[in-house]
């Protein structure tokens, strides 16, 4: 076993499941930048926002032209919009405050994964992987998509085959390809069913770099650290890799520019690939080498520090945590439900996963009581020790504190103006008003009609009054009426139903015991009752000749 599997200190990762959301049947999952809310696509094609805070939500955007299920949703950088991808291969861009549709776009192919260009606040171009083609560039805003390179052809131009950018029905066949934007969106990252990774400019539509993967499997997922600095891959070979990025975060075209001036006499593939090289270094792989399972969802933590991915296995809730030195050091073992998808909270050390019934898990870490959190100068004792107070130690000013000098100067003026950036967050723009909550609009009560409620009111005085056997005073017979045996009962107009809280098992029982127990009592003493009448009847002579006799 890993040391650090048994290690108690070993970093801040979730352990159990906190809590769940439930709402519908939710498919995907995602954060804004602060985590403060939650978006969720439905199966009934709208998008739920949650307040992570609360737990409660906060708005729900719904369009009547979509009815089937989301398959992604995405948050712009500052939060004001979010982009949804649906089955029905429609791509919506909706205004968050607003809760309004600002655009519709009909792909030719069902989109799996949207991502807005992370480069702008008001994004109007995303990238698309659709179902059965090539990734594409969509401009939100007039509609055109521009297909993506998804290999290099034997010319070495770096551009897509012909019949690879069409949607023709005598089309190639596709499988699935993963692309995504780097931190600010200047390069686009293919993964092919080769196994190769492409750097593509998207404006050029050209393959300026490839990284070949070892084995050539086909790669399902690829996806950026919040940094950028580290890109994670998961292929069909079961294995996920992580690679380190060597551009630099901005102007990445510019400094492959100067990589191809000093290659000379290289043939074009030769060259993509030692461009590829000065881009990107394998850094790290991760697999089951026992069961050998195919992984679903990857994703770096907030910063970077952890790599988790669920379990790709039917009927199985099982989350993995690797540190990034590649340690396995926590496996989540969920409910019995296979795990459709997963995220990590950008800040805390929670990860939200999906499961295959729409419900979703928030798992966070086990924390343990410290009192020396409340109070510096407190200490926890293992077991009783005897303590000897000092001279001074209850003294209003000790002597100890005499002696001691102040080093603050009282005069300096503090600063309460300036706010200091978050390293978690170095990219913001602090002139840019970013979205972290949504107003909660409480929803009231619809209030009962007068009328019903007084029948309502009369109808329970008369079960009440009848007999009820959960009352001690019930018919003399013993029968009594089971108001509770039947969920629904519908009122005099037949127009309203009511359902009524069913009762368990035991309270069952315990009705049908109460209702037995007269029945018994009642038989005894009749019996009992009828035997001391003949036995008086014995004792004074009189039996029914005599009775006869007299008669006559």
């Amino acid at each position: 076993m890993n040391a650090p599997i048994i290690d108690p200190l070993q970093g801040d990762f979730p352990e159990v499941i906190e809590e769940y959301l439930e709402h519908g049947v939710m498919k995907c999952i995602a954060f804004n930048r602060r985590g403060t809310l939650l978006a969720a696509g439905c199966s009934d094609g709208s998008c739920i926002i949650w307040d992570f805070e609360t737990r409660g939500i906060a708005k729900e955007l719904r369009d009547k032209d979509c009815i089937v299920a989301i398959t992604s949703v995405c948050w712009s950088k500052y939060g004001h919009r979010i982009l949804v991808s649906a089955a029905d291969r429609s791509l919506t861009l909706w205004d968050v405050v607003k809760g309004e549709k600002i655009t519709r776009t009909t792909l030719p192919q069902t989109p799996l994964q949207a991502r807005l260009h992370p480069g702008s606040s008001t994004p109007s171009l995303c990238l698309a992987c659709p179902l059965s083609s090539a990734p594409m560039i969509v401009d939100l805003k007039t509609g055109s998509t521009t297909v993506l390179p998804v290999s290099v052809s034997d010319n070495g131009n770096g551009a897509a085959p012909p019949s690879r950018s069409k949607f023709s029905d005598g089309g190639p066949s596709f499988t699935p390809t993963a692309a995504c934007f780097n931190k600010y969106g200047d390069v686009v990252y293919v993964g092919n069913s080769k196994g190769e990774i492409l750097l593509v400019d998207y404006k050029n539509t050209q393959v300026r770099a490839m990284i070949p993967i070892s084995g050539g499997a086909v790669i399902k997922n690829i996806v950026f650290s919040r940094n950028g600095q580290y890109l994670l891959t998961n292929s069909n070979d079961r294995t996920i890799r992580i690679y380190e990025n060597l551009l630099p975060l901005k102007d990445g075209l510019k400094t492959i520019d100067d990589i191809n001036e000093n290659l000379d006499g290289l043939d074009a593939v030769e060259k993509l690939k030692a461009v590829g090289s000065k881009c990107l270094t394998l850094f790290r792989e991760f697999q089951d080498s026992i069961t050998k399972m195919h992984w679903k969802a990857p994703c770096f933590s907030g910063d970077g520090e952890w790599v988790i991915s669920g379990s790709a296995s039917k009927g199985e809730h099982k989350i993995y945590i690797w540190d990034r030195a590649g340690h396995l050091v926590k496996i989540l073992e969920g409910p019995k439900e296979a795990l459709i998808d997963l995220a990590w909270h950008p800040v805390h050390p929670i990860v939200v996963s999906v499961s295959l019934t729409g419900l979703i898990y928030i798992w966070a870490k086990d924390y343990t009581e410290n009192w020396s959190a409340f109070a510096p100068d407190f200490k926890e004792l293992e077991e009783n020790e005897e303590y000897v107070e000092r001279e001074d130690e209850f003294d209003l000013i000790p002597e100890t504190e005499k002696v001691k000098e102040s080093d603050v100067n009282e005069d300096d003026e503090v600063d309460i103006v300036t706010v200091d950036k978050d390293s978690a967050f170095s990219d913001s723009d602090m002139s840019q008003d970013e979205l972290c909550f949504l107003p909660a609009i409480p929803s009231p009560d619809v209030p009962e009609p007068t009328e019903k409620c007084i029948e309502s009111l009369s109808k329970l005085v008369d079960s009440n009054n009848s007999g009820s056997p959960l009352s001690e005073e019930g018919e003399p017979n013993g029968r009594a009426l089971n108001h509770a045996s039947s969920p629904l009962e519908e009122d005099a107009g037949g127009t309203r139903v009511k359902r009524k809280r069913k009762p368990s098992e035991k309270g069952l029982e315990l009705q049908a015991e109460k209702v037995r127990k007269p029945l018994k009592s009642s038989g005894r003493t009749s019996k009992f009752k009828n035997k001391s009448v003949v036995d008086q009847d014995t004792s004074n002579g009189i039996y029914g000749d005599d009775v006869s006799d007299d008669d006559h």
